[in-house]
């Protein structure tokens, strides 16, 4: 993993895509005057990540662990107890997992080999998220956490994003943009008490569009490989 490897390979759209989101998110932290730098530090890594992980770097995979970290505490200190037990205790300990997972299964370029889900798989899946939902909702509501049934919709599309990013399925990125379709109605609502947290709803519908760039790159990329593997089949 090279750092500088990683921003060379990115295209000049991707650099369009990343640096108008800094762009709406630094302008919306000036413009609210938003206190303290760490949401505006987490936010800025978030939708970084989020272009690495488009790309299928590993690099992505990295800056999620540290995003999840920084957004946590950030969660906390708005209350929002959901928020920081789904990033700290579900989306990081995946992320490290990913880590490992798309080091052991490069393609080519620094890119990650997609793969392909079963319907075993889909319904493996989906049975952990009910069990993981119903857990957390428990937990969730034990700790008073605000709009609750919000926040627990959220542990759904996060586990489901996390874990299809963690085994490498290009749909991680459909339910991470319905995850931040979740969180802006989540600080949306936040909003209506105090208007200084409007800049985590802009931060969330920059993330909506990388991940909707994610999915689709990550098609194409599917695509290439498959065309790849076929002609290399071919060549034996």
């Amino acid at each position: 993993m090279n750092m500088i490897e990683s921003i060379k390979r990115l295209k000049w759209y991707e650099y369009v895509i990343w640096l108008g989101s800094v762009l709406v998110i630094v302008v919306s932290y000036i413009v609210f005057q938003i206190d303290g730098y760490l949401s505006l530090i987490a936010s800025l890594i978030g939708v970084t990540a989020l272009i690495f992980l488009a790309k299928g770097d590993v690099l992505g995979q990295v800056l999620t662990v540290l995003f999840s970290i920084l957004y946590a505490i950030v969660s906390f200190k708005f209350r929002y107890w959901g928020e920081m037990i789904t990033y700290l205790g579900m989306t990081m300990p995946i992320a490290v997992a990913a880590v490992v997972t798309w080091i052991k299964n490069p393609f080519d370029k620094g890119e990650v080999k997609v793969r392909h889900t079963s319907p075993l798989l889909w319904t493996v899946l989906s049975v952990l998220a009910i069990v993981v939902t119903v857990i957390f909702y428990f937990i969730l509501r034990f700790f008073r956490t605000p709009n609750l049934y919000v926040s627990t919709i959220s542990i759904t599309t996060s586990f489901m994003a996390a874990s299809l990013a963690m085994i490498r399925s290009s749909y991680y990125a459909m339910f991470y943009a319905a995850n931040d379709v979740v969180l802006i109605v989540l600080w949306i609502l936040a909003t209506r008490d105090n208007i200084s947290y409007l800049p985590m709803v802009l931060c969330f519908i920059c993330f909506l569009i990388n991940d909707l760039y994610a999915f689709i790159n990550w098609q194409a990329m599917k695509k290439r490989q498959d065309e790849s593997d076929k002609d290399y089949c071919k060549s034996i």
